[in-house]
Parts: C-alpha cells; structure tokens; sequence
C-alpha cells in the first residue's frame, strides 16, 4: 500500500511538474494557479449527484418511450431503423441562437456550430461532438440540437461530424473519420488542451477509441472525453441487457448483435481496438461518463468506470434515475437532457485550458 501511494505520488509530481512548465511557456500562470487549486480540492467537494427523478420527468421520459414506438415499430432492419430515427429526429425543433458553417474536416463533411452571441468561430475552446446511432445511423441533421445546446453552454465551437456509416462503410471508417477530424481541429488552429471529445452510443466508442488511437502514436490528447451512454462492450456481456430489457426500447441484445456484425464482420467483438472496455487505459485523459438507471447498456458504463479508475484515469460517472439509452439527445422534450447537457457543458468548460470569460 505504502508503495502504491509513493508511486501514485510521483505520478502526480510529474503531472503537476509538466503542467507548471506548458503554463510558463504559454503564458497561462493565472489559468495555472486556477486549476492547481481546483485539482487541490477535496474530492467530496466536486462530487455531484444527479437530482432524483420528479413526477414530471417521469411523464417526460414516459412520452419519450410512447413517441419512439411510434416510429420504430415497424423498424426491424438496420436501413429501416435508420430512415425512423432520420424521421423521428426530423419532428424535432431545430436549435436557436447559433450560426453554423459547413466545412470539410480533414475530407469529413462536417457543421461547425457556434453561440450566436459570438462574431465567428474558430475561436479557443472546440468540442468535437460525434453522434451515436449504432455505427450505422445519425447525421448532422439528427444531433443538430445536442450540439446546438453544448455550443451556448460551453461557450466553445462544436465540430459536429458526418462519419461514413456501416454497413457500407464497416471497421475502421468511423474512427479514421473522427480522428481525422480531431486532426483537423489541431491543424485549425486549436490546442489540444482546449479541445474537448463528446460522444454518445456509439458516438461514445469512436470517441474514446479515437483518443486511444492518439495515445498509440504519441500525438497530442485532447483535454478529457465525455461518453454518454456509451457502447463500451460489442461483445454484449453485461449483465444488464437482460436486466434492463423491459425499460430500454432504444436498445437489445438482439439490436447490438446487428449492429456488430455490420460494424465488424468476422473481427473480433473484445478486440480493444472496437471496444473500449477491453482496451489498455492508462495515460487516458480525464472521462465523465454519463448513463441512465434504466438502460439496457447500463453495465457498459459501469464497467468502464471501473476500468478506468484502475488504470489511474481521472474518471467520473453519473447514473441518471429513470433515463433510458441516449436521453441526452433530446433537450427540447426532456428536463433531465438540458440538465445533463449542461453538467457536459461544464465539465468541459473545467477542463479547457482557455476557460470562457463570464
């Protein structure tokens, strides 16, 4: 034990050390003073639960679940399910207050969304944003609005990516696609320590894993990932697919064995380089973790949080009472969305290096 906590103790030394020395050369001694007494508290005092669930996010989620049926019911196929959750997303509103530029992200077709209050973008503080859907659905049009809602709360550029989808495009388009769009962003002119991934479902894999592919080749990390719900195990072993099973209509076992076999064929589902959770994630950049109570991948999150915490990442979790796989996509119908794409929003905003000015 003794051990354990000198070398725990040298590890943060050089942290500390590393990150004395960037400030110094960036000129960032206030940024510097700031976080070094954030990172100095007591962990109790940054701990946050989410709020329990009230009678009125109850009816939320409740219509949530009805209005999801209605679309997908007769939704048995991959391509079938995507034009449903094309045409769900199609009835939703769509985002205010920001302004929005097309641009080509390092050949990914892209929307680079910003706060309308703001006269441009390409500004200091970028979210990568990489919408779920399976590996095999989603768009621009789809998570618009997530974005749309981060872009004002972080007060930061979000790029949100058109990635190739599966079946057409299987392993590895999707995380060559994000990750050529992270790469984008540094060429752009963003630091890494001011970009910030988010992703969620699958989002959330090809997030991570695109981090994990930059940690490989020593390039420069963004300053923490966000997973929201995410798919952290293609192999489908947890335990709560089968325990969730009555409250989670947006996900199954029998729906992830599809979305495996188009995203990966014959490749292996524990392979570390499509599943996260059984990926080496030591060196990680800071993760908040985000998942509903009630969904069917609920241990996926839990499990990484584990993981992670045992390779030494700087790690947190959230379990949202009630919500179901993906809630957080929907901030025009659900209360517990705005709120938890506003806790992303600041736990981005505590990790950028530049933060935004009041």
């Amino acid at each position: 034990m003794a051990r354990a906590l000198r070398q725990r103790a040298d590890m943060w030394r050089g942290h500390i050390s590393a990150a004395i020395a960037a400030a110094i050369r960036k000129g960032r001694v206030a940024w510097l003073v700031a976080g070094l007494v954030t990172a100095l508290l007591p962990v109790t005092a940054r701990a946050w639960d989410p709020p329990p669930q009230t009678q009125a996010s109850k009816q939320q989620i409740h219509k949530l679940v009805e209005t999801w049926g209605q679309y997908f019911q007769k939704a048995d196929s991959l391509r079938d399910r995507r034009q449903a959750f094309e045409e769900l997303m199609e009835s939703t509103p769509e985002p205010t207050r920001i302004q929005i530029r097309s641009v080509d992200a390092g050949g990914i077709d892209a929307q680079l969304i910003w706060p309308a209050r703001l006269h441009h973008p390409l500004g200091r503080r970028a979210i990568l944003y990489v919408h779920g859907g399976g590996f095999y659905s989603g768009s621009l049009r789809t998570h618009r609005a997530i974005a749309g809602a981060l872009a004002k709360a972080a007060s930061a550029d979000v790029l949100l990516i058109d990635y190739r989808l599966a079946p057409d495009n299987p392993y590895p388009a999707q995380i060559d696609d994000t990750l050529a769009a992270y790469r984008w962003l540094l060429d752009s002119g963003y630091e890494a320590d001011n970009i910030v991934l988010v992703g969620e479902s699958a989002g959330a894999n090809l997030a991570i894993e695109a981090t994990l592919r930059q940690m490989r080749v020593k390039e420069p990390l963004p300053a923490a990932v966000v997973a929201m719900s995410p798919i952290s195990d293609l192999a489908a072993t947890g335990a709560s697919l089968t325990a969730n099973a009555g409250t989670d209509p947006v996900i199954n076992a029998a729906q992830l064995d599809l979305i495996r076999k188009a995203y990966l064929g014959t490749r292996s589902p524990t392979d570390p380089m499509v599943s996260p959770l059984y990926a080496d994630l030591t060196g990680f950049p800071p993760l908040l973790i985000q998942v509903g109570e009630g969904e069917a991948l609920l241990d996926d999150s839990r499990r990484l949080a584990d993981k992670a915490r045992a390779a030494g990442v700087d790690v947190e979790i959230e379990i949202w009472p009630g919500m179901i796989h993906e809630w957080q996509i929907f901030p025009f119908w659900l209360d517990d969305a705005r709120q938890s794409n506003q806790r992303v929003a600041e736990y981005a905003i505590r990790h950028f290096a530049d933060k935004p000015q009041p």
